[in-house]
């Protein structure tokens, strides 16, 4: 007779947990009307963890921002200012500044 393996119910396979562990929290008892009475929410709890989760990431918006556009322009053109370096497209938009007078 081939022997199964007893298996929780709720239990799922490849979540990242094992059915040790499954069995090891199954046991744990539902909180009371008193337990859940005192509950707060997490952000009165821990305000500044709440606070840093909250900023916002990433560089700060420009006042002006820059827009991304498709134009061709000649290979000798892109040669000459990539041939100077980092900030090539920088370069590029200050000379078309100076160009069109700004």
């Amino acid at each position: 007779m081939k022997k199964t393996k007893s298996v929780s119910p709720g239990f799922r396979e490849g979540r990242g947990y094992t059915q040790a562990d499954w069995d090891e929290v199954e046991d744990n008892p539902e909180m009371t009307e008193a337990e859940l009475a005192e509950l707060r929410p997490f952000r009165e709890v821990f305000p500044e963890l709440a606070a840093s989760i909250d900023r916002k990431l990433g560089r700060p918006k420009s006042e002006t921002p820059k827009k991304a556009i498709s134009l061709r322009l000649d290979a000798e053109v892109i040669e000459r200012f990539k041939a100077g370096g980092e900030g090539w497209q920088s370069r590029m938009n200050e000379a078309l500044r100076k160009a069109v007078g700004l």
